[in-house]
């Protein structure tokens, strides 16, 4: 049987952590940082895991991710 492909997209917007939970960057980052406290954007810094039933849509984009 061939191998899977990968989504392109999905290889650069996600990871897996060593016990294979997905994850993502922090949403509400990209833009409208006026808007927003200065205790939010240092809360959004950094990655977030992602929930279980949305990182098995993820899985499916990335079949050896884990």
């Amino acid at each position: 049987m061939p191998k899977l492909k990968s989504k392109a997209s999905a290889k650069k917007r996600f990871r897996f952590t060593g016990t294979g939970k997905v994850r993502a960057k922090q949403a509400y980052k990209s833009h409208g940082m006026i808007k927003r406290t200065p205790k939010q954007i240092r809360q959004l810094r950094g990655t977030t895991i992602l929930h279980e039933c949305d990182a098995q849509m993820v899985r499916k984009f990335l079949p050896y991710g884990n």
